[in-house]
């Protein structure tokens, strides 16, 4: 039974669910405990951990790095932000929005549309794509990024990303645990798992499509006596489809400051 989902954005940065409704999302799913993970911005209210509504709601950070072969995901949790890691998210900002406005005005010269998109801290190609599906174009949101917006897309722009140690090292002086998020979805599982020996933990419960094999994963945790985090990556309301039992999530919760 999933007590605790540790990976949810809201509308900081992808998600559709406001920060202030998490709580009751998550007592609704009936968990005991949800981690606010938002790309590249601290949680509301910069809290390490309280409760609301019966719910422990940990802070946390979804941060994205980039190694030498491939671009990967680390996850916070129990964040109490340095100086440092404020620079360094203000920056990515700045950024994230400069690649916005960017993205816009070369969709909107490509395909002859008005898009209308708030470019406020956590703006990113989502909401681009959103706004894309809303408009006169011939694309639904998929269609954005797979005809526009996407990697190899014409209207795509490439955005700042911190490099994996300098990342780490930000992520290690802010916070009570460093997770890599959702390993199986690399390019290269291999190479991202390679890494996980200098975190304290790994994703292992994700929900990824089809049927994947976790052994690897389960290896890498085994072998370097890590942590196992897990969560829904919800962009939604529906929380707990997938997360930690109880006996895990006390693992994790062990690690965290009160």
């Amino acid at each position: 039974m999933v007590v605790a989902d540790l990976h949810v954005h809201t509308t900081r940065s992808d998600g559709s669910l406001a920060p202030e409704r998490v709580a009751g999302a998550a007592r609704r799913a009936d968990l005991e405990a949800v981690a606010i993970t938002d790309h590249d911005r601290l949680p509301p209210g910069e809290s390490s951990m309280d409760e609301r509504a019966g719910v422990t709601v940990i802070g946390g950070i979804e941060l994205r790095v980039t190694t030498d072969d491939q671009r990967l995901d680390l996850l916070g949790y129990g964040i109490e932000p340095t100086d440092d890691l404020r620079a360094e998210l203000e920056r990515l900002q700045r950024d994230r929005i400069e690649r916005a406005r960017a993205v816009v005005s070369r969709v909107e010269d490509h395909i002859g549309v008005d898009l209308d998109v708030s470019f406020d801290p956590g703006v990113g190609r989502p909401h681009v794509a959103h706004a894309i599906a809303e408009s006169d174009a011939p694309y639904g949101y998929d269609g954005a990024f797979e005809n526009l917006i996407g990697d190899d897309g014409p209207c795509y722009v490439a955005r700042e990303i911190t490099p994996y140690e300098r990342g780490r090292e930000l992520l290690a002086g802010a916070c009570d645990l460093v997770s890599l998020a959702h390993p199986l979805r690399y390019d290269d599982p291999d190479a991202a798992l390679s890494r996980a020996g200098d975190l304290g933990a790994v994703e292992l419960v994700y929900p990824y499509e089809g049927t994947v094999d976790l052994g690897p994963v389960e290896a890498v945790i085994a072998e370097n006596d890590l942590l196992a985090t897990g969560g829904s990556d919800a962009h939604d309301e529906r929380l707990g489809v997938a997360g930690l039992d109880d006996q895990a999530y006390e693992r994790v919760r062990d690690r965290l400051s009160p």
